[in-house]
């Protein structure tokens, strides 16, 4: 079921220009397509923002949107200081909208095959070291009424390197604690098993015997991780969690829960993994956006060879 920002982001498309057109791209890209839902509402509001652009410009109909008004719209969010890739992402979203046009025969050419986005600086994922990571997995108490539940969080968080929305989702059916996996649903509904390590293990043991059943209640279904109220905690609790226990170890307001996924990457990759079981474990499609990380590992080889090489 779309949640109620889609929603509205769909039910003001209906009122553009066009709209009619990017809402049937949207159903499309939800229902053939199995992207997830935060991806759909991230292509709507870019489309959004380029229909209001069309609108003021004159260009109301697919067949209006030449190669000028598209660089037109780009220049314009580069003159708003927007940053080089919020602008890429506002071109990959037109260029799927009007391939999907001319696929649907809503339009007979694609103008955007000419277009050329801004060029990206690669940047390196934020990681912590393992000492960081250790202090980030004690910041909960044991004094306090969830620590249990948190422990088992963010234990769970950098064991297996799933995303706070994975994480958020799993069900006690997804678990298999006697063996040491789980099983969760990622992008486009792609379902991967993942390793978990003994410590994680027993993190999330205490917390099913100490904790949960006092939480449990009529609505908590088979989720893991529940609320103070029952209920099966949501993404943005998960980001609020690690960002109060990051900051209680010290480690500043940068850190998230994708900081801890690039952790667990890079420590495995470290400590010796292959690069495709990496992969498989993060539920990457692409090998290239795995290999991200050993560039990561790649700094730290460099760093060491100009501290201890006799000729830097």
């Amino acid at each position: 079921m779309a949640s109620a920002q889609t929603q509205n982001v769909a039910t003001e498309l209906l009122s553009l220009p066009m709209g009619r057109q990017v809402k049937q791209f949207l159903d499309y890209l939800g229902i053939e397509a199995g992207l997830a839902e935060n991806t759909i509402l991230a292509y709507g509001r870019d489309l959004r923002t380029f229909l209001h652009f069309c609108h003021r410009h004159g260009a109301r109909r697919l067949d209006q949107l030449t190669p000028a008004v598209i660089q037109q719209f780009t220049r314009s969010l580069s003159a708003a200081q927007m940053s080089e890739s919020t602008v890429k992402r506002g071109l990959v979203a037109i260029r799927m909208f009007l391939r999907f046009g001319k696929m649907m025969g809503m339009v007979q050419d694609d103008h955007t095959a000419v277009l050329d986005g801004p060029k990206l600086w690669q940047r390196l994922p934020a990681v912590c070291s393992t000492n960081q990571v250790r202090d980030l997995l004690e910041a909960p108490r044991p004094e306090e009424p969830f620590y249990l539940r948190d422990k088992a969080m963010l234990e769970l968080l950098y064991a297996t390197g799933i995303r706070a929305s994975e994480l958020a989702g799993l069900r006690l059916s997804d678990l298999n604690l006697d063996i040491g996996y789980l099983r969760c649903l990622g992008k486009g509904g792609r379902e991967r098993v993942i390793p978990v390590g003994r410590v994680a293990v027993a993190a999330v043991t205490q917390y099913l015997r100490g904790l949960r059943p006092a939480l449990a209640g009529a609505s908590s279904g088979d989720f893991l991780l529940l609320s103070r109220t029952g209920r099966a905690m949501s993404r943005i609790e998960v980001w609020r969690l690690v960002k109060k226990y990051a900051l209680r170890a010290g480690m500043g307001r940068n850190l998230t829960v994708h900081t801890l996924r690039h952790c667990f990457a890079t420590h495995l990759l470290t400590g010796g993994a292959d690069l495709r079981s990496v992969q498989e474990m993060l539920g990457h499609v692409d090998i290239s956006t795995t290999q991200i990380y050993t560039h990561v590992d790649n700094e730290r080889l460099r760093s060491i060879h100009r501290k201890f090489h006799p000729r830097p």
